[in-house]
């Protein structure tokens, strides 16, 4: 099996480090996970296809020590489930003259993550191109204090702002659309999250935001084998 494949699938939920504890679950032709951060702010779902493997459920609970056990490893990896009745104790990592075994967690400690079975309408969509994209990961990283971006118009055009507030602050604004009929005021998402999963993603030449005035971002991505879908809840602004 190839190791990129599955250090891909890490990247693009573990958000350099940000999410830890997920439930991997296989069923013989993809692996897919679900999860939650740790402040309720991102959640979302990855698939990767073609993926044979057993059945099996696979509770990981410290993501950045399996990532760093398959380093290790060479770039064709084989993987076994270590079982005691038919319960998964530990996922088995071999390559060449290299094994490790990695403890896998029970699965009632891993971050249950909630259904969005109704999910409101998306009002706003604001296109991201790679241009876009590497423009809103320099800013963040130049305001790394900043914990938020927020979408709103100002003059007419529909912004998307780095750094806002309601009082003087250091800013950087991109302009998402020019000459926005609709007004649109201040709603904003956590930035750091944003960042990492356009970084997690960065194959992807363009991507769409999307944005409900009640409060939730949306972004997927189609890539070779993944599906990569995440959204963001509204972050409240302390006045």
């Amino acid at each position: 099996m190839n190791k990129t494949r599955i250090t891909r699938f890490i990247s693009k939920y573990n958000l350099a480090g940000l999410v830890e504890s997920v439930t991997w679950t296989t069923d013989g032709q993809k692996l897919s996970t679900k999860f939650i951060a740790d402040d309720k702010t991102v959640l979302g779902e990855i698939t990767l296809d073609n993926f044979n493997f057993e059945n099996a459920e696979l509770g990981i609970y410290t993501t950045s020590n399996l990532n760093k056990m398959l380093s290790v490893l060479g770039d064709d990896v084989n993987l076994e489930v270590q079982k005691v009745e038919d319960k998964s104790i530990a996922l088995g990592l071999g390559s060449d003259d290299i094994k490790a075994a990695y403890q896998l967690a029970d699965l009632s400690v891993i971050p249950n993550v909630p259904e969005l079975k109704s999910l409101p309408p998306f009002d706003i969509e604001i296109d991201l191109d790679g241009k876009f994209i590497d423009k809103f990961i320099k800013a963040k990283n130049a305001l790394s204090d900043v914990d938020t971006f927020t979408v709103l118009t100002e003059k007419g055009n529909l912004n998307i702002v780095m750094g806002y507030s309601n009082v003087n602050s250091n800013r950087i604004t991109f302009k998402a659309v020019e000459n926005y009929a609709t007004d649109v005021k201040a709603i904003s998402f956590s930035a750091k999250y944003l960042k990492e999963i356009l970084t997690a993603n960065k194959e992807a030449t363009s991507a769409k935001l999307l944005v409900s005035t009640k409060g939730l971002a949306h972004i997927s991505f189609i890539i070779d084998d993944f599906v990569c879908k995440y959204y963001l809840v509204e972050v409240q602004l302390s006045a």
